[in-house]
């Protein structure tokens, strides 16, 4: 069973506006709590024990807030904001030689899809991504499937081009093996380190990614509309 986790949780979410000028976007309230407890509940309850928070701006709240939490709780400190590649990179010795599940401190889905997620990390398998089935995926990235396994992902495909309705929902689970391509992935077009660009490089490599469609409630908070949203999930959804 799968006992690690991930969570990259440095950035401010400036799209959330003066919401975010004194917290980071993970502890904003969503009944009662920091969206990010909520997450950790779900991971307990779905077996993971030990999690490694990547942290950066405000990180000392969520240090604070968290000490004494009932799981094993490291941190990492992402100095640079260069990128989700680099940030995930920053769990290369934490997870060591064990498999791990990788997720973002604004993603909200049911303990029932992280161990889902989880099941489908076969003994074949470098890795599993979590997408939800959508009209099209051009806000986000498409992914493709054939025969039981990701052959492409495609970031921001433009509107209405999209062959797929999968879309990234932003769970993974991993084996070691994605550290080193984190290592070799190049500088974006945007001026970051992609985790991205180590799914492709995993891909052209021809391992073996698997899918898990995410059944249950799950949410990408991205903006102040959606805190209302949230709240509804995590207040009456699946956990």
């Amino acid at each position: 069973m799968m006992e690690t986790a991930v969570i990259l949780a440095a950035g401010r979410g400036t799209r959330m506006g003066a919401l975010t000028s004194e917290l980071p976007k993970p502890m904003l309230l969503l009944a009662g709590k920091p969206m990010l407890e909520h997450i950790l509940d779900r991971l307990s309850a779905a077996g993971i024990r030990r999690v490694l928070l990547v942290i950066g701006y405000r990180g000392e709240i969520i240090r604070r807030h968290f000490s004494g939490y009932p799981l094993d709780i490291e941190y990492r400190r992402q100095e640079n904001p260069d990128g989700t590649g680099s940030a995930a990179l920053l769990a290369q010795d934490f997870a060591a030689h064990n498999p791990f599940l990788l997720t973002f401190g604004d993603i909200l889905c049911s303990t029932a899809d992280y161990i889902g997620l989880i099941a489908k990390l076969d003994d074949n398998a470098a890795g599993v991504l979590g997408v939800k089935y959508v009209d099209d995926p051009a806000p986000g990235a498409a992914v493709y499937e054939e025969n039981n396994r990701v052959v492409r992902i495609v970031e921001k495909p433009p509107v209405g081009t999209s062959t797929t309705h999968w879309n990234s929902a932003g769970l993974y689970a991993f084996r070691p093996v994605l550290f080193e391509e984190l290592r070799r992935i190049p500088l974006s077009p945007r001026g970051e380190y992609e985790l991205t660009a180590a799914i492709h490089q995993l891909i052209e490599k021809q391992s073996i990614l698997r899918m898990h469609a995410v059944e249950q409630d799950w949410m990408d908070v991205g903006r102040p509309e959606d805190l209302s949203h949230g709240e509804r999930l995590v207040r009456g959804g699946s956990s």
